[in-house]
Order: C-alpha cells, then sequence, then structure tokens
C-alpha cells in the first residue's frame, strides 16, 4: 500500500496572520454585543468585559506560541494534551474541535451572514424559519437562513477541497476586505455618523436576574467565542514555513490587531445607540449602521459585514480539518479522516465531514450555540495552557521570553479566568455544561471501544 501524501511547507507569516485575523473576526464582533448589552447594563462594564477578554486572548497566544514552537505539528489542542496528559486527553481534545471548535463556529459564522443578509430578503433572517419545533431552550428551526448558511458552508468546503494555497489566497483577499469594511465603518462613523457620546454614560435595567459577577463570568463564553481564533495559526503547523519564526509572529500579530480593532467597533456601536437600544440585537452591526447613516448606507454595510464574514468561515474549513487529519494520522480518530488527496494535497474527508456537521448546526438555536462553543472552548484551552506548567520541565525546552516574564502569572492568569467561566457555567447555563459533558462521554466512550487498542503512536516532530 503507498504511502499517504503529506501536507506541504507553503504558508508564511502573512498568510497565517491572515488566518488568525480572520478566524477571530467572525460571528462573535457581529452579534455579541446585543446580548452582552443587555446582561451587563452598564457602558463601563460592556467594555471592560472586551477589555478582558483582549487580555485573556493575547496570554493564551502568547502561551501557545510556546507550545507550538516546541511541538511544531498540525493539531493544536490535540498535540499539547496528548504529550502532556496522554492520548484520552489527546482524543477528547480533537473530538471537541470537531463539534465545539469548528463545525458549530462555522455554523454560527453562517447564520449570521444570513442574519444580515436578512436585511434585504427578510426570509433570510433566522426568525423567519418555515418550520420550528422543540423546547424553548432548544428550538430546531428550519427556514431560508439554514438555507443560506448551508450553501454557503457547502462552497467554502469545496474550494478548500482543491487546495491550501487557493484557500489561502482567498483568505487573503477577503482578509484585506474584512478589515477594510472594518475600518472603513469606524473612520466614516466618526466623521459623518450621526451618533451621541451621552450613550456612554447612559446604563440601563439589566434583563439578567444573575448577580453580576456570576454574569460577568457566562458572558465571557460569549466574548470567548468573539476572541476564539488566536489559536488558529497552531491547526496548521506543518503547513508554515519556518514555523519557529512564522508561528509566535502569527499568533501574536493577529491577536493584538483583533483586540484593537475590537474594542474600536464597539466603541462605534455605542456611539451609534445606547445599551437600551442595542440590547437583544442579534445583527448589531446593521442597526448601529441605520443609526449612523440612515437607512440607505445601512444597506451598504449590511451587505459587506455579511461579505466580511465570508473569509470567518472559510478560516474555520481551513483549519479544523488539519486537526483531525493529524489525529487520524496517529491512530487517535477514524482512518478515513487522514487520508490525503494525491492531486489537492488536502484532507478531503475530513473537510467533508466537518462540512456536513457544520450545516446540521445551522438548525440550532443561535444563542445556545454560542455558549456551547464558548464554554467548550475554554475548556481545553485551559488544559492545554496549564501543561506549560509540566513541559518547561523538560529539557531543551524552549522558552519564550514573552511567557517566562513574570512567569507564572501569565498563564496562571489564562487559567483562573477559565477556570472561573467553567464554575459558573456549571451553575448557571446547565443546560449547556450537560450537552458538552455528554458529548464528551461519547468520545471517551469511541475512544474506549475503538481507539484504544488500536496503534496510536503519538508522536509529533518537525
Amino acid at each position: 500500500m503507498s504511502q499517504s501524501p503529506a501536507l506541504l511547507r507553503q504558508l508564511g507569516v502573512g498568510s497565517a496572520t491572515a488566518l488568525v485575523v480572520s478566524n477571530m473576526v467572525g460571528s462573535g464582533i457581529f452579534s455579541t454585543s446585543g446580548f452582552l448589552a443587555g446582561d451587563l447594563g452598564t457602558p463601563a462594564l460592556f467594555f471592560l468585559i472586551w477589555a478582558v477578554g483582549a487580555l485573556v486572548g493575547l496570554a493564551g497566544a502568547f502561551c501557545y506560541a510556546e507550545l507550538g514552537v516546541n511541538f511544531p505539528s498540525s493539531g493544536g489542542e490535540y498535540v499539547y494534551l496528548t504529550q502532556g496528559y496522554g492520548p484520552v486527553w489527546g482524543f477528547m481534545s480533537g473530538w471537541a474541535s470537531l463539534f465545539a471548535g469548528f463545525s458549530a463556529p462555522i455554523a454560527a459564522a453562517a447564520l449570521t451572514v444570513s442574519n444580515y443578509a436578512g436585511y434585504f430578503v427578510p426570509a433570510f433572517r433566522p426568525e423567519n424559519a418555515l418550520v420550528s419545533f422543540g423546547p424553548e431552550w432548544f428550538r430546531i428551526q428550519l427556514g431560508g437562513a439554514q438555507v443560506l448558511a448551508a450553501i454557503l458552508i457547502a462552497a467554502l468546503t469545496a474550494l478548500n477541497i482543491a487546495g491550501i494555497l487557493r484557500a489561502a489566497r482567498f483568505q487573503n483577499v477577503m482578509t484585506i476586505v474584512k478589515i477594510v469594511v472594518l475600518v472603513a465603518f469606524v473612520l466614516l462613523a466618526f466623521a459623518a455618523g450621526d451618533g451621541n457620546w451621552s450613550n456612554f454614560t447612559k446604563p440601563i435595567q439589566r434583563e439578567s436576574s444573575t448577580p453580576l459577577f456570576a454574569q460577568f463570568a457566562i458572558s465571557l463564553c460569549f466574548i470567548y467565542l468573539s476572541y476564539s481564533g488566536w489559536n488558529a495559526a497552531t491547526y496548521v503547523a506543518e503547513e508554515l514555513r519556518q514555523p519557529a519564526r512564522t508561528l509566535p509572529a502569527a499568533l501574536s500579530i493577529g491577536t493584538a490587531l483583533v483586540a484593537v480593532l475590537y474594542l474600536v467597533v464597539n466603541v462605534v456601536f455605542l456611539y451609534a445607540m445606547p445599551l437600551s437600544e442595542m440590547k437583544g440585537v442579534f445583527a448589531v452591526g446593521a442597526k448601529a449602521s441605520s443609526k449612523l447613516f440612515g437607512a440607505g448606507v445601512a444597506g451598504v454595510f449590511s451587505a459587506l459585514m455579511a461579505i466580511s464574514l465570508i473569509p470567518s468561515i472559510n478560516a474555520m474549513v481551513t483549519v479544523g480539518p488539519r486537526v483531525y487529519y493529524a489525529m487520524a494520522k496517529n491512530g487517535a480518530f477514524l482512518a478515513f479522516a487522514g487520508r490525503v488527496d494525491e492531486r489537492w494535497h488536502t484532507p478531503v474527508p475530513a473537510i467533508l465531514l466537518q462540512g456536513g456537521l457544520a450545516i446540521l448546526m445551522t438548525a440550532t438555536p443561535f444563542p445556545s450555540l454560542l455558549q456551547f462553543i464558548g464554554f467548550t472552548l475554554n475548556l481545553f484551552t485551559v488544559l492545554a495552557v496549564a501543561s506549560l506548567f509540566k513541559f518547561r520541565r523538560r529539557e531543551g525546552w524552549q522558552k519564550l521570553p514573552v511567557v517566562s516574564f513574570l512567569w507564572p502569572l501569565l498563564p496562571a492568569f489564562y487559567i483562573l479566568v477559565g477556570l472561573w467561566i467553567v464554575a459558573y457555567g456549571i451553575r448557571l447555563i446547565p443546560v449547556i455544561s450537560m450537552t458538552t459533558a455528554a458529548m464528551m462521554a461519547i468520545g471517551a466512550l469511541i475512544y474506549h471501544f475503538r481507539l484504544r487498542s488500536g496503534k496510536a503512536h503519538h508522536a509529533f516532530g518537525d
């Protein structure tokens, strides 16, 4: 039997940074501010939670940069947790990535595109679903929003099958479009927008009865979704040129750029309207545009914001299958996911698996989808960052200066915030935490009965 073709090292700092930026700037910034407004109630807390998210994201990116330099293999948390805690935890992280790490965020971003497209075609709005059934906390919806989201996911899945260089070129161009749209939105808002600085001093009555300290932790699940993606380049480490240089640069530059951009964009949102008008709004960018520029210009920005979400989806479609590929290559996942197409040099079966799951997840309720993503991903990234305490005792371990500075404050900060989210998540969003637990239990059973006796070698090299 001939050996499967290998992935190729083709991506430089620019492409890797674009991957990070596009992974991060997705449905979160375009949809979560409305939920946060109602839950937190004051402009100060509204901005504080975005600032905390930025600091947590940067701390995680620096820690992952050190992990990635020492393990320059595709797979992200799968590689780090396998090395740090053993093959069971490695498999569980990859299993979680399939559902919460990529398929669910792809579905959420595609639904956000549908919502912004609903500015022009009301049938694309999720609330106008043709079929809706199930309990309030998990209502299945089928309609125009799901159809448009599925078409978009299918198209980007096909693009990624046709080769990573094609996907990367598309990614680079669309990332530039995304940044131009957001920068233009910000500049025009302050230069010609009909905003009001007094909005920054207007608190509102909170919709949530949860105490603020606990609510802040739960709301960080939404923020975590918005900032998730800072680790994107670690998933394609085997396709990076000079990974020891490229990976830290891409993670640090990409995360810092997005952190600044998010804070400025939220300043514009609040400049456009007070929290009382923002709360509960899904397509918050469209409403902000309408308040700032009027209905005509708002339509242009709604279209551009929908288009600028496409590279976010493409980035996740690119990155996710590399995790399943890395797992399958090491005997820790279904074998078909480790196959690389001889012509395209892409993991086609893994790409198709993810695309199919993402399309199915477009039928799930949007807020629950966001909480599931944030809660689950937080858990596994905390475990990955915590592994540094073990790895740094290894002889020959390459220590990055930014992580060594005031060691161990950087990883400790990330871990403590993550544990805070987990603790309150279990108490206050039990359905989401039970869903995560059930997903992990199913993964553990699959590993125990199907993969444990396999020939998983879990060797990660250069």
